[in-house]
């Protein structure tokens, strides 16, 4: 999951559109540094299913297309998932419980791309900023209502995709074009599009697209 920051370079021509800083989560890399890392040494981070997550014992067969099994034990795995700062962002601990891990993530790799920019929250309070996010799936609301567990909140935190880009526009106060796209394998380059084609036609100052 990345959050690249972009802007407008007019030094350069009016078409001309500068990444000022970026924030990621990826298996084994918590940020664009670590990645670098990752990639220069052609580190494989693939790992068995940890045990935090489930017990892949009971859904394994060696044996493929048996129905309600799944046929690998293996996978990318972020570490942490589970941890986040609610306060920091402003969300009280029982509307964080109902969360996306997706929506967490987002406001945490908004927040480091910020910050890889040198912007604070002070700085883009209130600015044209847009922010445009591709999601194509998630199964958080699903877990919820196979738990029981579905409130108020349920709907906010993993229902509605459109969340997904205005809780970054409400956690940060920006003012900009907001909203979250679907275009299945594409949508993250498509959210990378409509933000560049925000910055040429004057919409937003300033991008977020994850």
């Amino acid at each position: 999951m990345t959050s690249p920051l972009t802007r407008l370079a007019s030094s350069h021509g009016a078409s001309a559109v500068a990444v000022v800083g970026i924030g990621c989560r990826f298996p084994g890399a918590t940020g664009p540094q670590q990645l670098w890392e990752l990639m220069m040494q052609g580190r494989d981070v693939i790992s068995e299913v940890p045990r935090s997550r489930f017990d892949v014992d009971k859904v394994y067969s060696p044996e493929p297309a048996v129905p309600g099994r799944i046929s690998s034990r293996w996978g990318g795995f972020i570490d942490g998932v589970d941890l986040f700062d609610a306060s920091f962002f402003g969300i009280s601990p029982r509307e964080a419980l109902r969360m996306d891990p997706q929506q967490r993530m987002l406001l945490e790799t908004s927040y480091a791309a910020c910050e890889d920019a040198g912007l604070t929250l002070d700085m883009l309070a209130g600015s044209r900023s847009g922010v445009f996010i591709g999601q194509v799936a998630s199964n958080y609301w699903d877990l919820q209502s196979r738990e029981g567990i579905l409130d108020i909140y349920s709907t906010v935190g993993s229902a509605a995709r459109s969340v997904l880009s205005g809780r970054i526009s409400y956690a940060f106060d920006l003012r900009g074009p907001s909203l979250s796209v679907d275009t299945a394998c594409s949508s993250s380059l498509v959210a990378v599009h409509l933000a560049m084609s925000s910055l040429r036609s004057g919409e937003a100052d300033l991008a977020l697209a994850g």
